[in-house]
C-alpha cells in the first residue's frame, strides 16, 4: 500500500512532491551541514521569542501583584540578554542562508550553461537565445528560493509557533483552544488559489522571455531598426508583452493575497474573543494579570508565523514554477557522449564524402547522395547556387549533425566513429559571418590557439593583413571589439577571423567565403596569405565569387543536394555546363559593371 501511494505521489516528475523531493536530493543534501547550523540558529530565535513572551508575564506579576522591583529588574535584564541572543542568531542564520543560496544559484548557473554546451546545432535552431537568458536568471534562483521558503517556514516559523503555543498553553489552556478557530477556514480558502497562481506565474515567465527577445533583437539589429524605421513595430512588440506581464502580475497579486481578508477577519475575531475571555478571567475570576498579558503577547507574536504557515502551499507553488522551468531544461536530452571513442589519427588529411544523404527535417532532403574527395595538401572548392547544400557539407564535417546516411571519412576513418573533440582539433574554420567574441582583438585571434605566444598572434594578424589596421587603434591589439565585433568594420572582422584560423595548427582548413567582406585588393592579399600559410594542408573552400578559386586543384558544383560536375577550372569551362554558366554570368556582370 505504501509503495502504491508512493508511486502515485511521484508519478508526475514535475508535480509539487516530485520537485520538492528532487530539490532536497540534488541541492539540500549537499548543504545539510549548513542547513543544520541554520536550523539550530532558528530554534534559538524561536526559543528567545517564546522566552520573552513568557517573561513579560512575570514582570507584570512582579510589579503589580508582588510589588517586587528587584524581580522586575531581573526580568528586564533577562529580556535584554534574550533579545541580544536573538539578534545574533538572526544575523547568523541570515548570513548563512545567503551563502547557501548563492552556492545553489552558482551551481545551477554552471549546470544550465553546461547543458547549453552539450546541445547540438539543431537544438539552437529551434529556440531563441533569450530563452536561455530567461531560464538561467529565473530557473537558477528558483531552487534556492524554494528551499529558503521551506527552511524558513519549517525552521523559523514552525519552531517559533511551537514555542509560543507552549507559552500560551502554559498560561491558559482554555484560551489556547481559541487559536484553532483560524486554521480550517484559512486552509480551505488557500487551496483554491494554488492552481491559479501556478498558471499565472508560468504565463508571466513566457511574457518575460518575449520581452528579452524583443530587446535583444532591437539591440543586435539596431541598424535594420533604424534603416527601416521599425521603431514603432519594436515598441509595439515590447508594449504588448509589458502589458501582458502587467495584467498577469495584477492577477497574481489578487490570487496571492486572496486569503488575506479571510485571515485578517478570522484573526480579528479570535483576538477579540481572547481579550474578552482573558479579561473576564482577570476581572471576575481574579486570575493573575501577568498570565493574561503573557498569553496575549505570545498569541499576537504567533499570528504572523501562523499566517505564513497557512500561506505555505501558495508561496511554495509560486516558487515551484521556476523550479520546474529549471528541471525541464536540465532534463533535456544531450548529445551522446563520444569521449570514449578513439581519437582521430591524421596522416595525409584526405577527406572523402561517399553517397551522403541528409535533411534537417524529415522528408526534406538537403543532400542527396553527395560524393566527392579532397586530396591532401590540395585546394578543393565547392560552388553552386545558394541552398544547394554547400554549407550543410561543412556542418556535417564539423559534426554539428550526426544523423546522416552514407560515409564521411578522413584518411579512411569514419568521422562518426572518432571523438568529436579530436576531429575538431584537426579542423580550422572561417565562416562568412566572421563572428567575434566580446573581448580584445588579441583574445579573439588567440582563440584559435589558446597557448599562442604574442609573436604568433602578431604573425597571424600580419599574414591576414590585419596588423596595419590594428596598429592604427590607440589600444592596438588590446582594442575591444564589442558585442559581436561591432566596433570593427565587416572587413576588419573578417581579417581577424582569418587570423584566428591561421594561428590554428590544423591539418584541414574549412573556408566558407572567407573574403566575402573584403575589397578586391585586400582580398587578393588574404587569398595569397591563405595559399601560402595553409600550403600543404587540405583546404575545402565554399565560394560564390568564382574568380577566387580558378586555381583550385578541384572544383565541384553542388546543386540541389548533388554533385553535378567536377574538375579543374579550365576543364569545366571547356565543358560548357553549369560551372561555365555560373562563371560566364559573373564575368559578364563584372564586364558590364566595368563598362558602366
Amino acid at each position: 500500500m505504501f509503495e502504491s501511494l508512493k508511486r502515485r505521489t511521484f508519478a508526475d516528475p514535475y508535480s509539487a512532491p516530485s520537485l520538492i523531493r528532487r530539490l532536497l536530493v540534488e541541492h539540500a543534501l549537499g548543504q545539510w551541514r549548513a542547513y543544520v547550523f541554520v536550523l539550530a540558529l532558528m530554534i534559538v530565535m524561536a526559543a528567545c521569542t517564546a522566552a520573552a513572551a513568557y517573561l513579560i508575564g512575570h514582570a507584570v506579576n512582579a510589579a503589580y501583584v508582588s510589588r517586587n522591583i528587584t524581580a522586575v529588574a531581573s526580568v528586564c535584564i533577562g529580556i535584554i540578554v534574550i533579545s541580544t541572543v536573538r539578534g545574533l542568531a538572526s544575523y547568523g542564520q541570515a548570513v548563512e542562508m545567503g551563502r547557501i543560496s548563492n552556492r545553489i544559484v552558482a551551481s545551477n548557473q554552471r549546470r544550465l550553461f553546461e547543458k547549453v554546451l552539450q546541445q547540438g546545432l539543431g537544438f539552437f535552431a529551434d529556440r531563441h537565445s533569450s530563452e536561455f537568458s530567461a531560464r538561467i536568471t529565473w530557473g537558477a534562483r528558483a531552487a534556492s528560493d524554494t528551499l529558503s521558503v521551506l527552511i524558513t517556514t519549517f525552521g523559523r516559523d514552525a519552531t517559533q509557533l511551537v514555542g509560543l503555543c507552549g507559552v500560551m498553553i502554559s498560561q491558559s489552556p482554555s484560551l489556547s483552544l481559541m487559536a484553532v478557530v483560524v486554521a480550517p477556514p484559512a486552509l480551505i480558502v488557500g487551496r483554491r488559489a494554488v492552481k491559479r497562481v501556478r498558471a499565472i506565474v508560468r504565463y508571466e515567465f513566457g511574457a518575460s522571455a518575449n520581452i528579452l527577445e524583443a530587446l535583444q533583437e532591437t539591440v543586435q539589429g539596431y541598424k535594420i531598426v533604424e534603416a527601416f524605421n521599425l521603431q514603432s513595430l519594436m515598441r509595439d512588440r515590447i508594449n504588448f508583452n509589458v502589458d501582458q506581464i502587467e495584467q498577469a502580475s495584477n492577477k497574481l497579486a489578487r490570487a496571492s493575497n486572496f486569503t488575506g481578508p479571510t485571515m485578517e477577519a478570522l484573526g480579528g475575531i479570535t483576538v477579540a474573543l481572547v481579550l474578552l475571555l482573558g479579561g473576564y478571567r482577570v476581572v471576575v475570576l481574579n486570575a493573575p494579570p501577568g498570565e493574561y498579558l503573557s498569553f496575549i503577547t505570545a498569541f499576537l507574536l504567533a499570528y504572523e508565523p501562523a499566517k505564513r504557515l497557512m500561506r505555505l502551499n501558495l508561496d511554495l507553488n509560486n516558487s515551484l514554477v521556476g523550479v520546474r522551468i529549471l528541471f525541464e531544461f536540465l532534463d533535456l536530452p544531450e548529445r551522446p557522449d563520444d569521449g570514449n571513442k578513439p581519437d582521430l589519427q591524421v596522416e595525409n588529411s584526405r577527406l572523402e564524402f561517399s553517397d551522403v544523404e541528409f535533411g534537417y527535417r524529415p522528408h526534406t532532403p538537403v543532400l542527396r547522395g553527395v560524393s566527392f574527395s579532397a586530396n591532401p595538401g590540395c585546394v578543393t572548392a565547392l560552388v553552386g547556387p545558394s541552398g544547394g547544400g554547400k554549407s550543410t557539407i561543412f556542418n556535417l564535417l564539423l559534426r554539428f549533425y550526426d544523423d546522416y546516411r552514407g560515409s564521411i571519412t578522413i584518411d579512411g576513418a569514419e568521422i562518426s566513429t572518432v571523438s568529436r573533440k579530436s576531429l575538431r582539433d584537426h579542423l580550422a574554420f572561417v565562416g562568412q559571418d566572421a563572428f567575434l567574441f566580446r573581448g580584445s582583438i588579441r583574445e579573439n585571434i588567440a582563440l584559435g590557439s589558446p597557448d599562442a605566444t604574442e609573436g604568433e598572434v602578431i604573425a597571424a594578424a600580419k599574414a591576414a593583413y590585419a596588423d596595419d589596421f590594428i596598429k592604427q587603434f590607440p589600444s592596438g591589439y588590446d582594442t575591444q571589439v564589442g558585442e559581436h565585433g561591432l566596433q570593427l568594420s565587416g572587413g576588419q572582422r573578417q581579417r581577424v577571423s582569418v587570423a584566428r584560423a591561421l594561428i590554428r595548427k590544423s591539418s584541414i582548413i574549412l573556408l566558407d567565403e572567407p573574403t566575402s567582406f573584403l575589397d578586391s585588393e585586400t582580398e587578393s592579399y588574404v587569398n595569397l596569405a591563405i595559399s601560402t600559410l595553409f600550403s600543404g594542408r587540405t583546404r575545402l573552400i565554399i565560394a560564390h565569387r568564382l574568380h577566387t578559386i580558378v586555381n583550385a586543384d578541384k572544383i565541384y558544383v553542388i546543386e540541389d543536394g548533388r554533385v553535378i560536375e567536377g574538375g579543374k577550372h579550365k576543364f569545366l569551362l571547356e565543358r560548357g555546363a553549369r560551372y561555365a554558366h555560373f562563371f560566364n554570368l559573373q564575368f559578364a556582370s563584372q564586364k558590364e559593371f566595368e563598362v558602366t
